[in-house]
């Protein structure tokens, strides 16, 4: 008889439907809970239909065989409320262990008579785990944001409790369902491995989350892809979603999850969503279409039903994915992933991640007076300048002597989950004290970081504690540290660094993109000879780390290598810019920083980045020296106190593109008129003197001289100099008294949250007399199609600056395509181009897709788009048609999918010569000759 891991392979499975539905229809009264046991409890037992299992066991198993015959695969305990916090409620929180138990038997007995009876087709029992009636990330007083009404421990000892019985009445599978609030299923997840761990053996356990409208989000905030990042790290068998919505408003969601997760998707909505009776009407033929559409898809390898479904419309799934082959699980890049209510992926093009410092009671004396005098509102604020400065990633330490410090990392972290601004970046729990670090996982429902461990105690107690990150969902800063203290040498930073890689990987069974190597950032220019190496040494570590241990990271605490100099900002800044930018070469990833206050490398001073540099490399002896004399003579500050406006007398051009490198508002608008009254047209200042320094701005980003950070005020600076021209704008088109020439949708991708390009598209269409409808950033494929269908738009674009944009777009035509929207699409943004929109994006759909290079060409491509003469429109649709088309078969000439050595392997198929048997011939003549009047036109020819 073959296993579940075998038939899954082979074909779609079905899950049963819903239990309180059909248990409804028996229409079920107080005795009937009750039963013989519990004729005379105290309170009222009717509606808890856990309990049935051992009141009513043959309710169950009629309701568990009716689903069997019906065609599922896999059947429910009746344990969604199984938990002693959910029995609770009836004061049955003893009963707990013997529900599950009870309940896997009534499962046991039914699935197990339906494969007597037809070993062929085996059928399975998933111990069911529903989410509780408390959440672990929200407060239900809003008056006390702090407040839980659980705690991870004890959502953790409810569901090992309900595990055990679960295991004990011999369930195949573990379905932790419904999911609302991620931090409630970690806390599922961790006491399911701690159960595994303590039996020997391990079950494949089920995942499904719950998107409670139409924001795509679960109820606690977490988007899709970030709530799969934060399960993911327990070696899934599937996730899936179900409940709250329809197969219909499920499908975008499941459609997402099914792209992004390398395990089995399961799908089980509702039956439509609930009339104003709070009935589900949705028959089984009418469902049985929209899953179809789910298998023929590629989406899904696991159906069934939520709410509302009955066997009729599990009986009519099973008939509608007959045949249909399971979806194929991807092949996901083994990107670093990490969550908080929004997705974070470092791939190879987001060049540094910024992890924000100044949440630091020992790095922010200002952070560490608000947190010590009770100030946590004043403290949230600092986390979010952290955010608005360009964080990715929020570090948070409360190392503190005078501090309880696990109650406030407890406090502080409760606080930040009721702030989405800036809970929407994953965070970093660092301390030194690792029931600090716990007390902060036990709050996060995010992938976070952790910071750090190391083997400073020896390698027994590093595996131990890497364990219970990993048992946590998070990723781990690991020091270079060992029994033998801090590693200061390339060799001991690399070797510590190796080790402890291999031990993670092999032993514990960490991801290696899970790991964040910190090869220790120590202080230069100490006046001490043995630390003048310490950069150097850092940064050829880093180079050496990630060649020897594939798909790690590198990070560090960047101020560190500036602490010599503290109190004199010029010469921090420019140490840590010079440093970034060498070491980010290198491959480091992330650092700490602060991340509002980061200078920009080529706009460091020559000389002080001359001094700088000959520090960082200790290029010359007196290095120290000469770099401590030119701070003495920037004391105090430099930056800060003494203001260099030498720049202000150089041309308009050169102002203009200073202001959006260097993010300076200050000037911005008295140049931003300079420009306007060079002009005719306001219009020109954007698409000329702006857009020439906004380019500028693009090469040093992408050169890795700026950072996000600072290309996020580079942003800021040019929307107000747009704002100031907006009103010259709108009153020159008064003044034209042009009506409207067509409405157009702009939106910059689900995932993308870049919106400059878009911005000024919309600004220079707006001035020619379109109407406009910006929907934003992260505008998902849904709510982009659904508004244009609203507003009866007449072109839709689609804008994204980084990679996967790319694939979001994609994903945009073939909705299109598949809904039968026929609004011409354009595609726009830094990572786009024509090849890529001619290859991947027009063939999706049928309609019309254009590529457009930047905002100056929108204009003519909109009113080609949208010419009233009917030839000159098709003639222009004809001609983008043809030359994608010819771009398609260029690149299908190129040989593809070009198989690369590794470096190693390159190197040693380097051309080799044997010098020894060489005979070098020597020339007749050497030295100096001199030829002379030759005439030039008989050297020439």
């Amino acid at each position: 008889m073959k296993n579940i891991h075998e038939i899954i392979k082979e074909r779609i499975l079905v899950l049963d439907g819903a239990m309180g539905t059909m248990i409804q229809e028996y229409q079920l009264e107080e005795k009937d809970y009750r039963g013989e046991r519990f004729a005379d409890f105290h309170l009222d037992v009717k509606g808890n239909n856990d309990l049935l299992s051992i009141t009513r066991p043959d309710v169950i198993e009629a309701i568990h065989k009716a689903y069997l015959e019906a065609g599922a695969d896999i059947i429910e305990t009746n344990t969604f409320s199984g938990t002693s916090i959910a029995q609770a409620d009836y004061e049955m929180s003893d009963l707990a262990y013997e529900i599950n138990l009870e309940s896997a038997k009534v499962a046991r007995r039914a699935a197990d008579f339906f494969t007597q009876k037809n070993p062929e087709k085996p059928r399975f029992v998933a111990g069911a785990f529903g989410p509780t009636n408390r959440t672990a990330s929200l407060s239900p007083d809003v008056n006390n944001p702090g407040y839980r009404a659980v705690t991870f421990d004890q959502l953790k000892d409810a569901y090992y409790e309900q595990a055990k019985g679960l295991m004990d009445g011999g369930v195949d599978l573990l379905l932790v369902e419904t999911i609302f609030d991620t931090l409630n299923a970690k806390a599922a997840l961790y006491a399911i491995d701690e159960l595994f761990e303590e039996y020997g053996k391990k079950l494949p356990i089920m995942i499904s989350g719950t998107i409670t409208d139409a924001s795509g989000r679960t109820l606690s905030g977490q988007t899709v892809e970030a709530f799969w990042i934060s399960v993911s790290h327990m070696n899934l068998f599937s996730v899936g979603l179900n409940c709250a919505l329809g197969a219909t408003e499920m499908r975008p969601h499941i459609q997402t999850l099914s792209k992004i997760a390398d395990c089995y998707i399961s799908a089980y909505p509702n039956a439509g969503l609930p009339n104003e009776f709070g009935e589900y009407d949705q028959g089984a033929e009418e469902m049985q279409q929209y899953i179809r559409d789910y298998a023929t898809n590629n989406f899904v390898n696991i159906i069934g039903g939520c709410c509302g479904t009955t066997p009729d419309h599990i009986r009519a799934m099973a008939e509608g994915v007959k045949g249909v082959p399971p979806r194929t699980i991807p092949e996901v890049p083994s990107y670093t992933q990490l969550s908080g209510l929004e997705p974070l992926v470092i791939r190879p093009e987001t060049n540094f991640v910024n992890v924000g410092e100044r949440t630091n009671v020992t790095g922010s004396r200002k952070f560490a007076r608000l947190i010590k005098s009770g100030d946590y509102a004043q403290a949230l604020s600092v986390a979010q300048q952290q955010v608005d400065g360009g964080a990715q990633i929020i570090d948070v330490n409360m190392d503190e002597g005078l501090l309880d410090s696990e109650e406030a990392m407890t406090t502080f972290l409760n606080l930040i989950a009721s702030e989405p601004d800036i809970s929407k970046l994953p965070i970093m729990i660092d301390s030194s004290k690792f029931s600090v670090i716990e007390a902060g996982l036990k709050c996060v429902q995010g992938k976070c970081v952790v910071n750090s461990i190391s083997m400073k105690e020896g390698v027994e107690q590093f595996i131990h504690r890497a364990k219970i990150v990993r048992r946590y969902g998070a990723a781990a800063v690991v020091m270079a540290f060992d029994e033998d203290g801090q590693a200061d040498t390339i060799e001991r930073k690399v070797s510590i660094c190796k080790r402890a890689y291999d031990i993670l990987v092999n032993e514990v069974g960490f991801k290696p993109q899970d790991i964040i190597f910190d090869p220790n950032i120590f202080a230069v220019a100490t006046g001490i000879e043995e630390h003048n190496e310490y950069a150097i040494n850092f940064i050829e570590a880093t180079r050496q780390i990630k060649e020897q241990c594939p798909g790690a990271k590198v990070s560090g605490g960047v101020s560190n290598i500036s602490f010599s100099f503290r109190g004199n900002n010029a010469v921090r800044e420019a140490m840590h810019a010079a440093f970034l930018y060498h070491a980010v070469a290198a491959g480091m990833d992330m650092g700490i920083v602060n991340a509002g206050m980061m200078e920009v490398y080529s706009d460091v001073p020559k000389e002080l980045l001359t001094l700088v540099e000959d520090v960082l490399f200790n290029r010359k002896e007196n290095a120290t020296e000469a770099l401590t004399d030119y701070a003495e003579r920037v004391k105090g500050g430099g930056k800060v106190l003494v203001k260099d406006l030498s720049w202000r007398e150089k041309p308009l051009q050169e102002r203009l593109t200073h202001s959006l490198v260097r993010g300076i508002t200050e000037f911005i608008e008295e140049d931003t008129e300079a420009a306007r009254q060079a002009v005719d047209n306001p219009l020109d200042v954007i698409e000329g003197a702006l857009m020439t320094g906004m380019n500028v701005v693009g090469d040093l980003f992408g050169s890795g001289k700026m950072f996000l950070p600072q290309v996020v005020k580079s942003a800021r600076v040019m929307k107000k100099a747009v704002a100031y021209l907006n009103p010259y704008i709108e009153a020159q088109k008064a003044e034209g008294g042009d009506s409207s020439k067509g409405k157009i949708l702009l939106a910059t991708v689900k995932g993308d949250v870049h919106d400059i390009g878009k911005n000024i598209v919309g600004v220079v269409l707006g001035c020619n007399n379109y109407d406009i409808i910006d929907m934003g950033v992260m505008v998902s494929c849904d709510a982009i199609l659904k508004k244009a269908r609203e507003e009866n738009v007449d072109i839709i674009g689609l804008s994204g600056l980084i990679t996967p944009s790319l694939d979001e777009m994609v994903f945009v035509a073939k909705e299109m395509e598949r809904l039968n929207i026929n609004i011409p699409l354009m595609i726009g943004g830094a990572t786009t181009s024509k090849t890529h929109t001619a290859v991947k994006v027009e063939p999706q759909f049928k309609g019309v897709t254009v590529h457009v290079l930047d905002a100056s060409r929108s204009v003519s491509v909109v009113s080609s788009l949208l010419s009233q003469d009917e030839d000159a429109r098709s003639n222009y649709v004809l001609k983008i048609k043809k030359e994608y088309e010819r771009v398609r078969e260029l690149r299908g000439n190129r040989k593809s999918n070009k198989k690369y050595l590794t470096l190693n392997k390159a190197r040693a198929n380097k051309f080799q010569i044997d010098w020894t048997k060489h005979q070098t011939l020597k020339p007749k003549f050497t030295g100096i000759k001199v030829f002379d009047n030759y005439p030039l036109e008989e050297l020439t020819e």
